[in-house]
This record gives C-alpha cells, structure tokens and sequence, in this order.
C-alpha cells in the first residue's frame, strides 16, 4: 500500500527538461537511502523504452528490471513541478511519483494511482498544492468509512 509521508514528498521543484527531472528524482531516491546513486541510470534506460507518463500530469519513472540490484530497499519520492516539465512524449508532468523497487511493487503503485488518472482538475490542484499533506491527499485513495445501516445490514436472514 503506497503510504506517503511528508519527508517522501519534495514540493516546489524545478526542471529545464525531463532528463533533469529524472536526475532530480533520481538524487532524491539515494538521499533518502532508498538507491545506489546509479539508479539514475535505470531511471533513464527505463524512460528510453517508454514512457511513464500516466496522465493527469504524473509520471511514475522507475529503473528497469537490471538496475534493481543498486535497490537497497523499496521506497518513493514524490517531487512537484509547480510550472509543469515538458515530458519527452509532449505531455506536461506536475509530479513524479518515482519508484525504487526491488521486484514489482510499481506495479501495486500505479494501480493504487489510478484513481487519480480520472478526477478532473486534479492536474492543477497537485501543481498548486502548497503543502506535502495536500499532495498526499491528492494522490492517497480516500479511506473507505465503515457504514452500518438499513443498506448494509440484513435482519430475519434465513
């Protein structure tokens, strides 16, 4: 279950182009001691086959499956790009949600986004979040409350 914590998201970056974005993303990854600092390169091999554009400005760059030995354990970086990053597939990305994985949780990531590829606006309110919890709330499925009433109880069950 992806679980965002504040220190996970970086806010207000800045990028020329989406290679930068990636080194950026990929600096973040071994500062947090989650990557061997040549991730980096697993991060743009990756990128080179296709690309992680999701939609609804978010890319979820990950390395490929020969740069999962410079993983020392699975964790994500979240960084927003407030003025948006030309992606090399035309679209602009606002965040990337960037995975170090050492087997295939990206794939258990990208399916807890998805409900986020749907929402309109959703776009604009992560490039103008202001605060790590706002974009965690964006990207976090909303929890599913309990509900205990006439709908959901049945009586006299045979």
């Amino acid at each position: 279950m992806l679980t965002l914590g504040p220190d996970d998201i970086l806010l207000d970056r800045h990028a020329q182009d989406w290679q930068a974005a990636l080194d950026s993303a990929a600096k973040a990854l071994a500062e947090a001691g989650l990557v061997e600092a040549e991730y980096r390169d697993g991060l743009h091999a990756r990128e080179a086959q296709s690309s992680t554009y999701l939609g609804n400005a978010i890319a979820i760059p990950h390395g490929t499956p020969e740069s999962r030995h410079l993983v020392k354990r699975t964790g994500v970086r979240v960084l927003q790009f407030p003025q948006g990053v030309q992606w090399h597939d035309g679209n602009t990305v606002h965040v990337l949600v960037t995975i170090a994985a050492q087997s295939d949780e990206h794939l258990d990531i990208l399916r807890q986004l998805t409900h986020v590829l749907d929402r309109d606006g959703v776009a604009s309110e992560l490039a103008n979040a202001s605060s790590a919890t706002d974009v965690a709330r964006l990207l976090s499925r909303p929890a599913v409350a309990p509900r205990l009433d006439a709908d959901t109880l049945c009586v006299n069950f045979p």
